[in-house]
């Protein structure tokens, strides 16, 4: 029997290119989609380019219920997962939130891979893996305050959000290491460095001309940006648990970012929130 891996954001430009080097691999890949439409032309294309079988499944991760929904169809077909890559993610132009009352970036790349993990970890056989992908912002990012109430377009901070959001992912990384290190199951993270993906595109075509050329050098394509998820997903010299890789190499991260005195906090923080909004489900 085949082993299983989900890949959240797989219809992106660097989901695509995990869903090649994962299902050469020898795994069956399911394509969580925030798109269906699009996700399954995708997941038509690169069955035919593969000849691997590729699933798609739709998941919104701004939505309890669409989270919910996926993690039903999943164990209703997979009796395991093998290997769970968290790649989704979203930087925002304006102030949105969930369908869940939550800020909009928080919610999709924090709490909504959050619950689904959770959601998914009783499916998670010894030995399984699991990726996050955070960013380089970890640095910039604070916990400090609640980043789960939306604001108001005047105090919506693009930058801000994202940076905060990935370090929170970034903590969920850390402690899930420490929760499942007796199962051997590794969790780890990766920055895939500044890639050429919608995500960093600003939505004004001068600024982006600008931002193109001025960052250039140090952009990466989506194939060179996937790189280190892929690298911590498949490669044998992967043996330890907790880390944050960049271009494949595990980042030494400062003391004072992880004994946060807000992290466990926040672990409490959010499970609070979740049985929140389950109850008004």
């Amino acid at each position: 029997m085949s082993k299983i891996a989900i890949i959240t954001g797989a219809d992106g430009g660097m989901g695509q290119e995990h869903v090649r080097a994962v299902s050469a691999a020898g795994y069956e890949v399911v394509m969580a989609c925030h798109h269906p439409t699009k996700g399954q032309a995708i997941c038509d294309r690169l069955c035919e380019e593969t000849g691997k079988p590729i699933r798609m499944i739709p998941l919104d991760l701004s939505s309890f219920a669409s989270i919910y929904q996926f993690v039903s169809v999943i164990r209703d077909n997979y009796p395991e997962i093998h290997l769970l890559l968290n790649n989704a993610g979203t930087l925002l132009h304006h102030a949105e939130q969930t369908a869940d009352g939550v800020e909009k970036t928080v919610g999709v790349n924090y709490l909504g891979h959050y619950l689904l993990t959770r959601q998914l970890l009783p499916l998670l056989p010894d030995g399984a893996r699991i990726v996050n992908m955070v960013s380089l912002t970890i640095r910039y990012g604070k916990i400090d305050h609640d980043i789960f109430t939306p604001v108001d377009q005047k105090h919506f901070n693009r930058f801000t959000c994202y940076s905060d959001s990935k370090l929170a992912l970034l903590y969920f990384t850390l402690d899930l290491a420490d929760e499942l290190k007796d199962r051997n199951i590794l969790v780890n993270c990766a920055d895939p460095g500044i890639v050429s993906t919608n995500i960093i595109r600003q939505g004004n075509p001068l600024v982006d001309k600008l931002c193109d050329w001025f960052f250039r050098p140090i952009i990466y394509q989506p194939h060179k940006g996937a790189s280190t998820m892929i690298h911590l997903a498949l490669s044998p010299e992967i043996t330890t648990s907790g880390g944050c890789y960049a271009r494949k190499k595990q980042v030494k991260l400062k003391k004072k970012m992880v004994d946060n005195p807000y992290r466990q906090s926040l672990r409490q923080k959010t499970d609070a929130l979740i049985e929140q909004i389950n109850e008004r489900m």
